[in-house]
């Protein structure tokens, strides 16, 4: 029989566009909007926020962009499927995209040559 494997969710995260479409194009212009809600949080959280796809969200501050944004959270995060691919069982090793990941990462020795 077969394995397979429950497809794995994910979800993308839109608030740089959402902030775009309402010409906020710094994540400094969200700070102060925030803290206005109630939501204090540090310069560096903000971006993180912005920039990346952040793991935990309070539902505070989840609701707090979607005042801000005047959005709702579908709009702001797209659940989605993420495929991954099944290995065989029995094969002992990394898989060969970690080995050749892992040989690019290593780093080589230096040739130093005296210049005369």
């Amino acid at each position: 029989m077969p394995r397979t494997r429950k497809p794995a969710l994910g979800y993308r995260w839109h608030l740089r566009r959402l902030m775009a479409e309402h010409e906020m194009y710094a994540t400094t212009d969200l700070t102060p909007l925030l803290a206005e809600r109630g939501v204090a949080l540090s310069p560096a959280q903000v971006y993180r926020l912005v920039t990346g796809t952040p793991e935990r969200l309070s539902l505070r501050t989840l609701v707090a962009l979607c005042d801000i944004l005047d959005c709702t959270p579908n709009e702001l995060i797209e659940p989605v499927v993420e495929t991954r691919p099944v290995r065989a069982t029995g094969t002992t090793g990394p898989a060969p995209a970690t080995i050749t990941a892992a040989k690019q990462r290593t780093p080589r020795r230096a040739d130093i040559t005296s210049v005369e």
